[in-house]
């Protein structure tokens, strides 16, 4: 199955990749060398920001796993006052400047080279409204990614949403988690997005 859906991804990869609105409107973006990220489709990431809509307007966004910085990217375009686009992988990094140095949009975004994981547990250096997280697939790193999130009180405020892509099939109905809800979920073909908030209000930190 993995080869199967390994194939699929190298597929999309030979695909266009674009901003699709905002300030850097129609300008085409560099894609990462080779299977190692997760790409999204142009398609995906439009639905995604028409659901988002005018709240993203000076929000604040992190990619945590960032890829090509499409995403991080597409939310500066439509308006986001920040950006943060982690990786650990250096083609992508290299990537992820060069995109955003083609956008002009290098001023309004801070790069990071870290584990996820290890960013997560370390705390957030200022609140994000929106969080996506598209890890490598079927490897479960969405659920544990998660998982960190509703363990960290650091990130939980009643206005951040986080936003997972993932392929249906790694999907879990079952998973549930003490601090966070999902409240959406939207299905492209082979790509999937579940929208999840904080809930226990007793949890958020106060001022």
């Amino acid at each position: 199955m993995f080869a199967q859906y390994a194939a699929l991804w190298k597929a999309r990869a030979k695909l266009s990749l674009r901003v699709i609105a905002g300030t850097a409107r129609g300008m085409r973006l560099k894609r990462v060398p080779g299977a190692s990220t997760r790409p999204i489709m142009d398609r995906v990431k439009e639905a995604l920001f028409n659901i988002i809509g005018s709240d993203i307007h000076g929000a604040n966004f992190l990619d945590l796993f960032a890829g090509t910085g499409s995403v991080g990217i597409e939310a500066l375009s439509r308006g986001a006052a920040f950006a943060q686009f982690n990786e650990r992988d250096p083609q992508a990094l290299l990537t992820i400047r060069e995109n955003l140095a083609h956008t002009r949009l290098a001023e309004k975004a801070r790069i990071t080279r870290s584990d996820a994981f290890k960013l997560i547990a370390r705390g957030p250096a200022r609140r994000f409204r929106y969080i996506f997280v598209a890890p490598p697939q079927y490897r479960s790193m969405w659920q544990k990614s998660l998982a960190a999130f509703d363990a960290s009180p650091h990130w939980r405020h009643q206005d951040c949403q986080i936003i997972v892509q993932i392929d249906p099939d790694e999907f879990d109905e079952t998973q549930c988690f003490g601090h966070l809800e999902s409240f959406d979920q939207r299905r492209y073909g082979r790509t999937m997005l579940i929208f999840y908030r904080f809930v226990d209000s007793a949890s958020f930190p106060q001022g």
